[in-house]
């Protein structure tokens, strides 16, 4: 037996890496949260507004959810093209740049305009949007080992819900006191102060170039943080054959995980931009009710993801495999919601209906964080930009089709129109959730993705 038949020794227990870095990694992860909130603040406006726009413009429910849905016409390019360039430009710039377009796709709706301005706005905004989940979550994770990834992953994912938690009742009183363009320029401003935070405090953290099975102390002799050199990059600095991303789509993990993560998403458009008239129009709530379920729905949605991150860490760490740790944990929770979706439309109101509103939208909010740390476990380094950015450009052809289409449904057939769209959202999710559970296995593939 020769030496290079000999794998080399992994520390039974790795140092820890050094405080200094520990602290930087939780302050990107903070601004990366708040990033996530804004973004989510930016799509919720329209929503939010829905009833107002609509009057305003003279909009019908038809033409309202085109306009929701322009949103996503260059949503999905944007987030795959900028997902391969993340695998080539440092994150930290691409972010950079993120924030900045959204203030400024922003700023001309603000100041005044109608239906064809409203568009623009929308596609731009989008577009400048479209990336931000995948190269947020790669950003953040960079700085974590695999067995520690799930608590800021979900923190990602907790941005979402506390960037429509802190929107509803900001952007509601700025909308009912000076109007709904005020709620735009508002989250404009808000985007303006990220980007000069971002430009002291951001980063990308030592893991952004090593692979989920190269030791701590061969991270440590890569080009370490910010370098901006990992793609082609391996373990210790090495040069390493660029795997070819068709492998990595093909595998059943990266399928599993977009299939489940699309009904995610899927739930997430009908929710930004139909759920408070569903709630008002479809199910007799006041605005006030409306409002208060709206916060109980993402609250939930974020303490889940937290719960989720928790108990997936703790398996993870007790040697379970990822296929249960992630796979079967996000899985069933899309089962569930999708279960509560189906049986929606044919309680009796009250307070049953109260709770499967709440497992309809608030169970499947937990598969975004696994979705990406999933693929940060699957894909070699230099690949995982481009995965996630793929991965999400799939998933968010959800947000393109939920609005128009539900807005359609409400046009046929007035309120009843959202049960037709309830069971559809059901539908997907038993499909999604069937996906994760039946799928996901990154261990098994990534052995196969390494032969």
């Amino acid at each position: 037996m020769t030496d290079t038949d000999v794998a080399p020794a992994v520390p039974a227990d790795p140092p820890k890496a050094p405080i200094r870095t520990r602290r930087r990694a939780w302050i990107v992860t903070a601004l990366l949260v708040v990033f996530m909130m804004i973004n989510f603040a930016d799509k919720s406006v329209l929503g939010l507004a829905a009833d107002e726009i609509r009057e305003d413009l003279g909009l019908s429910a038809s033409a309202f959810g085109l306009a929701s849905s322009a949103f996503f016409l260059l949503f999905s390019i944007s987030g795959a093209a900028v997902g391969l360039l993340a695998d080539r430009v440092r994150p930290k710039w691409l972010l950079l740049i993120m924030a900045v377009l959204w203030s400024v796709s922003q700023a001309p709706l603000a100041i005044g305009g109608g239906l064809a301005v409203l568009i623009a706005s929308r596609v731009l905004l989008g577009a400048a949007e479209g990336p931000a989940y995948p190269v947020a979550q790669q950003t953040t994770l960079s700085w974590f080992p695999n067995h520690r990834r799930n608590l800021p992953g979900a923190l990602i994912v907790l941005g979402i819900t506390l960037g429509v938690l802190v929107a509803a009742p900001v952007l509601t009183w700025l909308i009912n006191h000076h109007g709904w363009r005020s709620a735009v320029a508002a989250v404009a401003l808000v985007g303006v102060v990220w980007t000069l935070l971002w430009i002291p405090f951001g980063g990308d953290g030592p893991y952004a170039t090593t692979s989920d099975n190269d030791s701590p102390a061969e991270a440590a002799r890569d080009d370490g943080p910010g370098t901006g050199k990992g793609a082609g990059v391996g373990t210790a600095g090495h040069a390493q054959p660029r795997m070819p991303y068709r492998r990595i789509l093909a595998t059943r993990t990266w399928i599993g995980v977009t299939i489940g993560y699309f009904s995610t998403y899927w739930v997430i458009a009908f929710a930004l931009v139909w759920l408070p008239s569903y709630l008002r129009d479809g199910l007799g709530y006041s605005s006030a009710a409306s409002t208060q379920l709206l916060m109980l729905f993402w609250g939930l949605s974020g303490i889940l993801a937290l719960g989720q991150a928790g108990l997936t860490g703790w398996m993870l760490r007790r040697g379970i495999a990822s296929r249960w740790a992630r796979g079967w944990v996000g899985g069933v929770l899309l089962l569930i919601s999708g279960a509560c979706c189906l049986a929606l439309p044919v309680v009796p109101a009250g307070a049953v209906t109260v709770v499967l509103l709440i497992g309809s939208f608030g169970l499947s909010g937990a598969m975004g964080g696994i979705a990406a740390t999933t693929i940060m476990e699957l894909a070699p380094a230099h690949r995982r930009g481009g995965t996630l950015g793929m991965m999400n450009a799939v998933v968010t052809t959800a947000g393109l089709i939920a609005p128009t289409l539900i807005g359609s449904l409400v046009d046929t057939h007035g309120a009843g129109g959202y049960e037709y769209a309830v069971l559809i959202t059901g539908a997907l999710l038993l499909v999604g959730g069937t996906a994760a559970v039946r799928l996901i296995d990154p261990d098994r593939d990534a052995r196969l993705l390494s032969v």
